[in-house]
């Protein structure tokens, strides 16, 4: 643990044991600090994620029953300590059930914080716009170190001009900009008594709305085994979109499809932030979210 750091903890909790490193990785470093309220959460975020502590404090400030209990940060040295926010939803077998709860909750924080857009893209946070997807995804795609075969490059690359009609297509929608999880799964969702709180927006953006839960269905797909026709995907959209209003079953399937390929890109973005070393461990998972993107295509 930094010695600055340790004296910054210090200032802000009193720990009761040793601080301890429990995660340490190219994008950020988390310790443990015991202290007799229970465990606090110290984050040193890298540079490809130094937007989240301001981040998350400012979602705190404004959604205090639905993330992590912020105790301080600073900006400057993209520190974040946090207070415990209970269990992993992963522990608990990550029951569709929790996300019934939780999603119309997220849809909520979102729909409010599209007025904070452009303060969050001044800080840091990435932008995912549908305005700027087509450019981005235009280099992206003739990026010649994607883990993918020859045959997936070429289909992304010839969806070029139908990714942009469909960045259009959704665009014409109106439904604003606004902060998106893109991280929404099981080990970033926890239970503390009646309360989900949603955790880690380190890989957050600005973007369509819609497409967090691209993420969230994956790994219900992946780590529940639900098949793809499962009632339960139409019933965590409908519980999703209720906050949005009525009529919104079209755009989320285009917001969906485009945020299959905008995901790829903001992976791009962590993969290129990464030794080589580690970036051959991130390609396992993602050369499985750009198979993903190569599927839509074919739609």
């Amino acid at each position: 643990m930094d010695r600055d750091a340790e004296v910054w903890i210090r200032a802000h909790v009193e720990p009761i044991g040793d601080i301890e490193t429990v995660h340490q990785r190219s994008w950020a470093t988390v310790a443990r600090v015991p202290s007799i309220d229970g465990p606090a959460w110290f984050k040193a975020c890298a540079p490809v994620q130094a937007f989240e502590p301001r981040l998350t404090a400012q979602l705190f400030a404004r959604w205090p029953d639905r993330v992590a209990q912020v105790l301080a940060f600073d900006e400057e040295r993209a520190w974040l300590l946090m207070a415990h926010a209970g269990t992993p939803i992963a522990q608990l077998g990550n029951p569709p059930e929790a996300w019934l709860r939780v999603l119309p909750l997220y849809a909520e924080l979102q729909r409010g914080e599209a007025a904070h857009s452009d303060d969050h893209l001044a800080h840091g946070v990435p932008d995912l716009r549908i305005s700027a997807l087509p450019a981005r995804y235009e280099k992206f795609v003739r990026q010649p170190d994607l883990p993918l075969d020859e045959p997936g490059r070429d289909r992304l690359q010839r969806f070029v001009p139908r990714f942009s009609e469909l960045c259009a297509e959704l665009s014409a929608h109106g439904v604003p900009a606004t902060i998106q999880h893109d991280d929404l799964h099981l080990t970033n969702l926890y239970r503390q008594g009646d309360r989900l709180r949603v955790v880690d927006w380190g890989d957050a953006s600005i973007s369509h709305p819609f497409a967090s839960l691209f993420v969230t269905f994956r790994f219900l797909e992946q780590v529940n085994g639900l098949p793809p026709t499962s009632p339960w995907f139409p019933r965590l959209r409908d519980a999703y979109l209720e906050p949005w209003g009525s009529g919104l079953t079209g755009t989320f399937a285009l917001a969906m499809r485009v945020g299959t390929f905008a995901h790829a890109i903001a992976w791009k973005r962590q993969r290129d932030h990464l030794p080589d070393q580690a970036r051959r461990e991130f390609d396992e998972d993602y050369s499985v979210v750009l198979s993903r993107a190569v599927a839509r295509t074919r739609d």
